[in-house]
């Protein structure tokens, strides 16, 4: 499946700290591999990282965020362009408890690409992908903010403004008001 040009430019991309997820360095989530539109992400196993102290089996938010990242990946992998995208719905069935002491693997597969949209399906597993986890099916927005740009919602130094996603006005901060002054 290895798509070496691909994944060199995407590890490359990672590498800067400004396209860091902190979320993703945290559980030590590696990129294994990936082609045009599919992606196979890793979590190794982590006694932090259990849901259950007693038992150890990981918590789903991390089987989740495996998904999530596996599902991102495969959609830039599927993208003709390098551009910002951002999750819109993942809805996740959680098949069995994932076993204490194994890493989770995810695999996404980018389906559809539309115009601002993307369709895609996950499974994560341990050793094999016929004994699943658990399965997703998500959508990501395509955000039309090239990669490495300023990220949204960061302050531009240049005009002290903050960044707004499309279609939504750009707001100042301004210090809290108090209900009194808020109603003169």
């Amino acid at each position: 499946m290895t798509d070496t040009k691909l994944l060199k430019k995407i590890l490359e991309f990672r590498s800067k700290p400004e396209n860091q997820s902190p979320h993703g360095n945290f559980l030590d989530l590696k990129i294994l591999d990936v082609s045009s539109g599919k992606s196979l992400v890793q979590v190794p196993y982590n006694t932090a990282l259990a849901g259950n102290a007693t038992t150890g089996i990981l918590h789903g938010g991390v089987i989740t965020t495996t998904l999530d990242a596996a599902c991102g990946v495969a959609v830039i992998a599927a993208l003709a362009r390098q551009t910002a995208i951002a999750t819109l719905d993942l809805r996740i069935d959680y098949l069995k408890p994932a076993t204490p002491g194994l890493a989770v693997t995810a695999s996404g597969h980018c389906y559809k690409v539309a115009k601002d949209v993307c369709f895609v399906r996950g499974l994560a597993y341990h050793h094999d992908p016929e004994d699943p986890i658990a399965n997703c099916t998500a959508t990501f927005m395509v955000t039309g903010t090239p990669m490495g740009k300023t990220p949204l919602g960061k302050t531009q130094a240049s005009t002290g403004t903050t960044q707004a996603p499309a279609g939504m006005k750009n707001t100042e901060q301004s210090t809290p008001k108090s209900a009194a002054e808020d109603r003169r």
